[in-house]
């Protein structure tokens, strides 16, 4: 245990250390995102009888937990695997799962400290509600730690920075922003619509919406269902991966 709360402060104060960075410049990225979209479309759209104001925050703060978790474990392995740091890690007998918990967790909470910080700039723009806060809790911290779990996948894949871009680019960001943020998948055309529902993402923003308005497209639990199955996947996946030490230890 004492090897796993080292990493994890490490991997914490990594973040901390440049937090204007990696805090507070997503949140100032969400709302402007609420800004614009909103002042533009508060007056001409509702979704399942909510403002899209309403709607749009709880889309907003779901994406910017995903994104920076993904982001923390992933940049955190690459740059330690460039700088030859990463033996530093490898060298105490630290065993892998403790190894994997270290980074997704610090990953999941700087995924949930920008989603707070993100739902206190927007709130006050709108009359937020709160249905039902333990769905809210369990899809914040099960969606985090699936991001964050594969960021680690992310890092150990990737050798260069441009990789890790591309990763981002080509994979993290559609999936964020075709999930339903911006819009309810019942305003999409047919096809779209089954395709949507091809997106892990999507579950995670729908379940999370829900527990702010008691409204989604799918049942709740069967968003959660998904999630904590992709969860459970991704970090089988890691842990093995980790174990085998591929482009670690190789």
């Amino acid at each position: 245990m004492i090897g796993f709360w080292t990493l994890f402060y490490k991997e914490v104060l990594r973040f901390w250390k440049v937090a204007f960075q990696t805090v507070a410049a997503p949140v100032l990225t969400a709302m402007l995102y609420l800004l614009i979209f909103g002042h533009v479309l508060e007056d001409h759209v509702q979704v399942h009888g909510v403002g899209y104001t309403s709607f749009l925050i709880p889309g907003l703060v779901m994406m910017q937990v995903l994104q920076n978790a993904f982001a923390n474990s992933s940049s955190s392995l690459i740059q330690a695997k460039i700088t030859g740091s990463i033996v530093f890690v490898l060298l105490p007998p630290l065993p892998y799962s403790a190894f994997f918990a270290a980074y997704v967790l610090a990953a999941l909470l700087r995924g949930l400290m920008v989603g707070v910080g993100v739902l206190l700039v927007t709130v006050w723009f709108v009359d937020l509600q709160v249905v039902a806060p333990g769905w809210i809790l369990a899809f914040a911290v099960l969606s985090g730690a699936l991001f964050g779990a594969l960021g680690v996948v992310a890092g150990i894949w990737v050798e260069k920075f441009d990789q890790l871009a591309a990763f981002q680019n080509f994979l993290i960001m559609p999936l964020t922003m075709l999930s339903g943020v911006f819009y309810s998948i019942y305003t999409l055309p047919a096809f779209w619509q089954r395709l949507s529902h091809y997106n892990p993402v999507f579950y995670m923003i729908d379940g999370f919406r829900y527990g702010f308005f008691g409204v989604s497209d799918v049942a709740p639990a069967l968003s959660l269902a998904v999630v904590a199955a992709s969860l459970a996947a991704v970090s089988v996946l890691t842990l093995l991966l980790l174990k085998r030490g591929w482009k670690l230890r190789n």
